[in-house]
């Protein structure tokens, strides 16, 4: 048992399921209370000796009371007054005006209760112990030649280990040698298990199928995705719910409460005349009745199974205030490139400005854009770099590498400034003065836009002149899932669905045209998105922001919910934002929305529950004075059933 009462350890820690050996003897205090108990009541009715009587009733009121009575004196010690000192007074109550039975009755059933809420509390714990036994502790490295077996806490970055069909892969890397597929549903929540080919990267904990690799290694240990799931679960865990907290602040006044109301129940009676004993008797099954374990119980339970099922399926709820934030989102603004697209952009167009003093060299302008976006860690810089690499291109060297947030970047290549952005950005940097063939580079790039295509200009200083030399285009593919990922979070709700982003107005409105979002919002800075992110929370209730975690980072900081994509390989998501979809799926923002709402409908359900029985058995009492086990079976079913409940989302599959 650990340090707090057992209603409150299954509230507020890590260690509210305790361990086996603990669980077991609990257990076995249970059933001896239960012996006591049922002894006692046996030898009273078939007339045994008096101290048969009292020694089976001193074993239950002993074992029943144990755990409760230790946890109470500590709580007082803190000092606090908990429900576990409510139940040993009421059953003290019970002795003392002759009705031991009730008495044993009420602790037998308070500790197991006690015990049905710790297994049942336990087995979300288990969903995560599961995921630390995905990861192998040992792996089969490669060194001089030979496979040796190693410790994955003694492997360095850049060591190579093997894995075979049927092998969990011990540690994240990048595949050197093999193909095959690989189950990452564990980590990822994806049902279909991911081709794997030399250069892909891989996670640990996930399942090599069908073929041998050879993998190199990119993350120790303790930074791999498997491990960082777990160590970002368990602290979600302790991240109490807004609920919750408001549960727990009521707690203290409520017990209170509780004693302040059996004293009254206790003293009216009495100054009007009435006898003792049942006044007494009446005033403890009242303090049984209002006592809150259920209401306490109804909030965790149902948190920590979200969260656990979430993460089954490649969701990550950074903490129980999240889950309940992320039901009442009415309004959705997604970031377009690597969210709502692919985010593998490609170069499919490179053009000389007729004219231009650079003799119409296509390969030449490549190089040149290459040299400058080699310096940027921009999705089109990446695509630039990349099509020169493919090409086989000498890519010159780059100094004094300047960048122009969301319009554009320059740098000096072989002694000459070069300027590669769009049309704001050379706005900004020539202070409106001419330059050589912009209008008809912008001519041009407004061709490619309307063809679904981003453009930028390249541009050359030559003395004291600007001149274009030509222009690039890039294009994206929008993600296969994106419009039924859409189509579904209006099929729950979502009463608007925006994109913003800093590309240009005609490519997102093609892309937003087929997809069907709402609003669209083009050629953003980030502060701007920030601005149109605030101006959506004026009309709606809340809004969830979905990014890469990186460039939106201001937009994320400010949405109500932040969704950050591809957490099983992308550091600042994980860092960064509110809720993570492990894998690189849309898909899965549906299955986190559904399942938050399911979440809430349980809250609501578990609190009618526990405040129902409160006042259903307290009006029985006062009007048809039902008795202190009757009180009893109602309160710990009640306590017992919304942890059931609760439970349930564990095994939530989504809409």
């Amino acid at each position: 048992m650990d340090r707090s009462g057992p209603r409150r350890e299954a509230v507020e820690d890590e260690e509210a399921a305790p361990d086996r050996s603990t669980l077991r003897r609990e257990g076995v205090f249970v059933v001896l209370t239960f012996v006591g108990m049922i002894g006692g009541l046996l030898a009273s009715w078939f007339g045994g000796p008096s101290w048969l009587v009292w020694t089976c009733y001193a074993g239950a009121y002993i074992f029943g009371g144990w755990y409760g009575l230790k946890e109470s004196i500590e709580a007082i010690q803190e000092p606090a007054v908990e429900i576990d000192l409510l139940m040993i007074i009421a059953a003290l109550g019970a002795l003392t005006i002759g009705a031991p039975f009730e008495g044993a009755m009420l602790l037998f059933l308070f500790s197991l209760s006690n015990v049905l809420q710790h297994y049942a509390i336990g087995r979300s714990r288990d969903a995560i112990r599961s995921l630390m036994q995905m990861r192998p502790e040992s792996a089969q490295l490669l060194r001089d030649g030979e496979e040796v077996t190693v410790p994955i806490d003694d492997v360095e970055i850049g060591e190579v280990f093997v894995v075979r069909p049927g092998d969990r892969l011990p540690l994240d890397g990048v595949v050197e040698s093999g193909e095959t597929t690989v189950d990452q549903s564990s980590l990822t929540g994806e049902s279909v298990p991911v081709p794997k080919a030399p250069g892909d990267e891989v996670f640990g904990g996930t399942i090599n199928e069908t073929g041998s690799l050879e993998v190199r290694v990119t993350r120790e240990a303790e930074e791999s995705a498997i491990s960082k799931l777990i160590h970002m679960v368990e602290e979600a865990r302790s991240e109490k719910a807004p609920t919750q907290r408001l549960i727990d602040r009521l707690e203290q006044p409520y017990v209170l409460g509780v004693f302040a109301m059996t004293a009254v129940a206790i003293a009216i009676p009495l100054g009007l005349g009435h006898e003792f004993d049942p006044t007494f008797y009446r005033a403890m099954t009242l303090m049984v009745a209002a006592s809150p374990c259920a209401v306490i119980l109804s909030t965790p339970a149902a948190v920590l199974s979200a969260i656990t099922a979430g993460a089954r399926q490649g969701v990550l709820f950074k903490g129980g205030e999240h889950v309940e934030r992320t039901a009442t989102v009415d309004a959705i603004a997604f970031d377009k490139t690597g969210t709502l697209t692919e985010g593998n952009t490609r170069l499919t167009d490179v053009t000389v400005r007729e004219g231009a003093s650079l003799e119409s060299d296509n390969d030449r302008l490549l190089a040149l854009a290459a040299a400058v976006q080699s310096r940027s860690e921009h999705h089109l810089a990446e695509a630039t770099v990349e099509a020169a690499e493919e090409r086989g291109l000498e890519i010159p060297d780059a100094s004094g590498f300047e960048a122009v947030v969301g319009k554009g970047v320059h740098a000096t290549v072989d002694d000459r400034t070069i300027h590669i952005g769009n049309a704001r950005y050379f706005e900004t940097v020539t202070e409106g003065e001419p330059i050589v063939g912009l209008e008809t580079g912008l001519e041009a790039v407004r061709s490619l836009e309307n063809d679904g295509k981003t453009s930028v200009l390249v541009a050359r200083e030559n003395g004291d002149a600007l001149e274009v030399l030509g222009w690039l285009a890039f294009t994206d593919t929008i993600r296969e899932t994106a419009a039924e990922t859409i189509e579904r979070l209006r099929e729950l709700g979502v009463e608007r669905i925006v994109m913003l982003t800093g590309d240009n107005e005609r490519v997102a409105q093609s892309i937003a045209a087929e997809l069907g979002i709402d609003e669209v919002y083009a050629e953003l800075l980030p502060e701007q998105k920030v601005d149109r992110i605030e101006r959506l929370q004026q009309r709606h209730e809340a809004v969830a922001m979905v990014g890469d975690g990186v460039n939106d980072a201001p937009a994320l900081a400010t949405a109500d919910i932040s969704v950050g994509m591809g957490g099983a390989g992308t550091d600042v998501a994980l860092e960064t934002a509110e809720v993570v979809l492990m894998s690189d799926e849309l898909s899965r923002l549906p299955y986190a929305l559904a399942l938050s709402r399911e979440t809430r409908k349980t809250l609501f359900l578990n609190l009618a529950i526990a405040f129902g029985a409160i006042a259903i058995m307290i009006g029985a009492i006062l009007t048809a004075g039902i008795p202190l086990p009757i009180a009893v079976i109602g309160h710990e079913g009640s306590t017992v059933l919304v942890c059931l409940i609760g439970l349930r989302l564990i095994g939530f599959q989504g809409p």
